[in-house]
């Protein structure tokens, strides 16, 4: 057994086996990165009922939520960069170090970043970040409720923390008035645009919020966009649902379906690990065929689930393979860009028949002109398509 009694151990065998203890640790994270670095490459932690690498380490590995994420962050980064392993390894950079560096790493600064960070304190690091990168901040945390009561029993001499004033004063327990309610401070950093959808939506609430509170402002938001979302995605309804007959094999789902399987997986993947473990993913859901469409499902409650998305492709590479798979999402991924770069090129478009329309140009000679005109600013392609006219 283990003996963590070191007062019998001499001043220099102490801060020698300190210093060994230190350098171990180093080559021991190196090591741990690689390893999660390699479960998550390989998406180990599907299989066995995670939705994520996160979820694995929390959960599985038993990593705090802060540690987990640190861990992985800088784990995908050295297994990009591979420098990274050595120089934790060698304790050029700490853990906390290449957390930071990592948002701002590419293939061409990458050396010169974990050269930075080499031998760098946390705050220094954040000095140098913030004379080369501009570091938007955002953040929600909780705020302790501290009854007055407990506030005057700290000023008059007792422990800091509530729970301490408690134990001095059992009495005060009972005279206490009821809990607080739980509140969170948010801190976001927004664009002009939003502010001014803000100040918007609260002139429009000023006679249900008469002050303005933000606080309730957003409360009032988040109510009415989650029974948008809700309707829309999984067919909620405040009223009588109305029967909908479900056509067999398609990928339609009627709302009524989607209610009905919401309800009965209770928001929450139903996958279950090798070794009974049920996913608890409740973010990134999709209704999945346990029948799959190509193959004739039909869009019954009976024959349909929850899956997050990390399950439900897990599930489609198991039924049709990886490579069918990867190659089905590369097809998307290629139809999305093509569909988002035409979108752009429309409206461009747009805008510069816009701007001819204002010098007095016809809708269809504007529009003719708009195909032609080529340029990176909107005063170039106005230009290239003024000149088509001219020679027209």
């Amino acid at each position: 057994m283990q003996n963590y009694v070191l007062s019998h151990v001499r001043d220099a065998v102490l801060l020698r086996d300190l210093a060994e203890l230190v350098s171990r640790d180093r080559a021991t994270t190196a090591t741990l990165l690689a390893h999660i670095a390699e479960v998550d490459a390989r998406r180990l932690y599907v299989p066995a009922g995670y939705s994520s690498m996160h979820a694995y380490c929390v959960d599985e590995l038993r990593l705090s939520e802060d540690a987990a994420k640190r861990r992985i962050q800088a784990a995908r980064a050295a297994r990009q960069f591979p420098a990274i392993f050595h120089a934790i390894a060698e304790g050029r950079v700490h853990l906390t170090g290449v957390c930071l560096i990592v948002p701002h790493l590419t293939a061409e600064n990458a050396r010169g970043l974990i050269e930075a960070a080499s031998h760098k304190r946390k705050f220094e690091i954040e000095e140098f970040l913030a004379r080369h990168f501009q570091l938007p901040e955002a953040s929600v945390r909780p705020i302790t409720p501290i009854h007055p009561e407990i506030r005057q029993s700290e000023s008059g001499g007792l422990p800091a923390s509530s729970e301490g004033a408690l134990a001095h004063l059992p009495d005060l327990q009972s005279t206490l008035p009821p809990a607080v309610p739980e509140r969170y401070l948010l801190q976001v950093i927004i664009a002009k645009s939003t502010q001014d959808k803000l100040r918007h939506l609260r002139d429009l609430l000023s006679h249900a919020v008469p002050n303005g509170d933000v606080a309730q402002v957003l409360d009032r938001a988040f109510d009415a966009l989650i029974a948008q979302i809700e309707k829309r995605k999984i067919g909620a309804t405040t009223g009588r649902p109305r029967r909908q007959r479900t056509p067999m094999g398609k990928r339609c789902v009627s709302a009524e379906v989607r209610r009905a399987v919401w309800d009965r997986d209770r928001g929450r993947c139903t996958f279950v690990g090798a070794r009974g473990r049920r996913c608890k993913a409740r973010k990134f859901l999709e209704f999945d065929h346990v029948d799959p469409v190509a193959r004739g499902g039909a869009a019954t409650v009976e024959r349909m689930r929850l899956r997050c998305r990390t399950h439900n492709q897990y599930e489609a590479e198991r039924a049709f393979g990886t490579a069918f798979m990867t190659h089905k999402r590369r097809e998307a991924r290629v139809a999305s860009a093509e569909a988002r770069g035409k979108s752009a090129q429309e409206e461009q478009t747009q805008d510069v028949v816009a701007g001819l329309r204002t010098l007095g140009c016809g809708a269809h000679e504007a529009r003719r002109a708009a195909e032609f005109s080529r340029g990176t600013t909107l005063e170039e392609r106005v230009r290239a398509a003024l000149k088509f006219v001219s020679r027209r």
